[in-house]
């Protein structure tokens, strides 16, 4: 599915009534959905394809739960919001400390169904930006020049460029341009964005927030 398609909505439920009910609910405000009455048969058809899964926690084969620990095995899988009837409480919350991302009880009120499934909508398109800028920025690291990538950890590690000249064996001038060269290869317009992109990278670890920073 590409950034451009409109959203589209698993609804996994064993309940035919039901799923007919949130698809109609779902497209009176213009979202598509495909519903499931199973576990097995969702799993079955490409969940990544999906922006967000609206998912039974109690059904026939595969409950709720294992359903999403099956989607954790995944990669690019979309945000789960259970749907959980009277006594699924606790379910639901070890759904939530599982990396769901919210639960509704049963009955719906239909604005908070609402309002959940576009929220979960809007996670997912961030999460898949984010994805996307990320894997641009591996792109561009991967075709700078291997003195580059050298020259670009050791100033996101904060060496000077007279340090890294005398690590390396060149001159600090040689230094100066090839990290203006990588800094405009990877989209860096000053010192604090290199060292950002770095760390999104893996190749620096994050500065550890000072306790201070924190009150």
């Amino acid at each position: 599915m590409t950034d451009t398609a409109p959203p589209c909505i698993a609804i996994v439920d064993d309940d035919e009534a039901l799923r007919d009910s949130l698809a109609w609910l779902l497209d009176s405000v213009g979202i598509a959905s495909r519903p499931f009455a199973d576990g097995e048969a969702f799993l079955a058809a490409d969940p990544a394809g999906f922006d967000t899964v609206l998912l039974d926690v109690r059904m026939p084969g595969l409950s709720g739960l294992q359903v999403q620990q099956r989607l954790a095995e995944r990669e690019n899988t979309p945000p789960v919001v259970f749907m959980t009837g009277h006594g699924d409480v606790p379910m639901a919350v070890a759904a939530l400390k599982a990396g769901a991302r919210d639960f509704l009880e049963k009955p719906f009120n239909h604005q908070q169904l609402i309002d959940t499934v576009q929220q979960a909508l809007l996670a997912h398109q961030q999460a898949r930006q984010a994805l996307a800028r990320l894997e641009a920025l591996r792109e561009r690291y991967a075709a700078l020049r291997p003195k580059e990538r050298q020259i670009l950890v050791h100033v996101a590690r904060g060496l000077t460029s007279r340090e890294v000249a005398d690590h390396l064996g060149i001159s600090p001038k040689t230094v100066e341009v090839y990290r203006l060269r990588a800094m405009k290869a990877l989209g860096a317009a000053n010192l604090a964005e290199l060292v950002r992109l770095c760390v999104a990278l893996g190749l620096v670890e994050a500065l550890p927030q000072h306790p201070a920073d924190s009150d």
